[in-house]
């Protein structure tokens, strides 16, 4: 294992998916990282952590969490079978629903032309209207002071 690894993922035969952190690595921060991505604290065994729920997708919940670690920049260690870098997710089934060659008629029928448009309209600028000149003079204001009025 690398020198500079953070943490370590894999399989524990009573545990199930678990994690670990390196001496790298500060206790409190890789316990708050590692129970953010679903594991928690084993009770007796000091610095291991098992996926919650492991039944649930275990595997690709790990990967995923594997994934995101090194994404934040820790170095991580996975076992093949947990190391998304490493495994192929398997290929998703095809459903045969027609979507495909409906999409594809679709986009054959959006870049052929219409036969309900004639040609398109020919558009002319606005009536240009006349600006009024501007006028040689300033005009002038005259402002009377009230005795009246309240002082500033």
């Amino acid at each position: 294992m690398d020198p500079g690894t953070h943490f370590v993922f894999g399989t524990h035969e009573d545990h199930g998916f678990v994690a670990s952190f390196t001496s790298s690595m500060s206790a409190h921060l890789a316990q708050w990282f590692l129970v953010r991505e679903q594991f928690e604290p084993v009770p007796g065994e000091p610095g291991l952590f098992r996926l919650s729920e492991p039944e649930r997708d275990g595997a690709r919940r790990t990967r995923q969490a594997v994934h995101d670690l090194r994404r934040h920049g820790y170095a991580v260690h996975a076992d093949i079978a947990l190391d998304p870098a490493a495994s192929a997710s398997p290929p998703r089934p095809v459903l045969p629903n027609g979507l495909l060659e409906r999409r594809s008629r679709l986009a054959q029928a959006a870049a052929g032309r219409t036969t309900q448009r004639g040609t398109a309209p020919t558009t002319s600028p606005p009536p240009a209207r006349p600006v009024p000149p501007k006028p040689t003079y300033a005009p002038t204001v005259h402002l009377t002071a009230s005795s009246t009025g309240r002082p500033r």
